[in-house]
């Protein structure tokens, strides 16, 4: 988790490029900011974006933007979220998953004094939830993990030979536990790692190379589909320009 703080003069419009994460974020400002989805609906105060969601745009008046911003593995997202399927691809009110239970978490965290209070806070919150929730299955858990380590250029069949499964049983069970099929989430991790090295500063066409692409036009095609922009515009995404320093366990 990270948190963020920053006092605007002017209309705050920040948008989040996808990452292979289940995102929570708590506005914890003095103006509401409200999250677009890219489908035309907004959602305020504690949100949740599943994995790849068409756009996740947060906007809000000047004043204090401050928020707390908890990325999930999909492994335990299930289990803290319990809506691995219905998250994909959505933005949702936490209140909808949670219930009270959200309300009551966004308002302790307005009242803490620091961030090590809020990071506590949430680690609680999301500890007890992660407690009591189901599991993914071991199998789902290796292709993961395997897809991870692979950068997304692993080949979904020979994940499935590994485990002893059909393609048909894991691509079913991958989608109703991770939320999306093992193709996306191949394509979403391979993105986010070019993604990274575009922000680093590396030419579009070493990075193709570099992460798997076929060509320089493949990448670009790739980061239309997950961001609607264009390589040189992620490159200067600012949500990239401090993911180094807010995430600096990131793989």
């Amino acid at each position: 988790m990270a948190g963020f703080t920053d006092r605007a003069d002017s209309l705050i419009d920040v948008e989040v490029v996808p990452h292979p994460a289940v995102m929570v974020l708590f506005d914890l400002g003095d103006q509401a900011l409200a999250v677009d989805d890219g489908n035309g609906q907004e959602q305020r105060g504690s949100v949740v974006a599943g994995l790849a969601p068409n756009r996740v745009r947060g906007q809000g008046q000047a004043g204090s933007f401050t928020c707390l911003q908890v990325r999930l593995s999909p492994l335990i997202a299930r289990a803290v979220l319990g809506a691995a399927s219905e998250l994909s691809g959505a933005v949702l009110n936490l209140e909808d998953l949670w219930g009270d239970e959200a309300v009551r978490t966004q308002e302790r965290l307005r009242a803490a004094r620091s961030w090590d209070d809020r990071f506590a806070i949430a680690e609680v919150a999301f500890a007890r939830r992660l407690d009591a929730g189901r599991e993914v299955d071991p199998e789902v858990a290796f292709c993961w993990g395997r897809m991870m380590n692979g950068r997304g250029q692993t080949q979904v069949e020979r994940l499935a030979a590994e485990v002893g499964w059909s393609r048909k049983r894991l691509w079913a069970r991958f989608r109703s536990q991770i939320g999306i099929t093992p193709k996306r989430a191949a394509q979403l991790i391979r993105f986010d790692h070019a993604a990274h090295r575009l922000a680093a500063g590396q030419a579009a066409a070493a990075v193709a190379v570099d992460s798997g692409y076929a060509d320089q036009s493949h990448l670009h095609r790739d980061v239309m589909t997950f961001t609607g922009v264009t390589p040189a515009t992620v490159a200067s995404a600012p949500f990239l320009a401090v993911d180094d320093v807010a995430w600096p366990a990131r793989p």
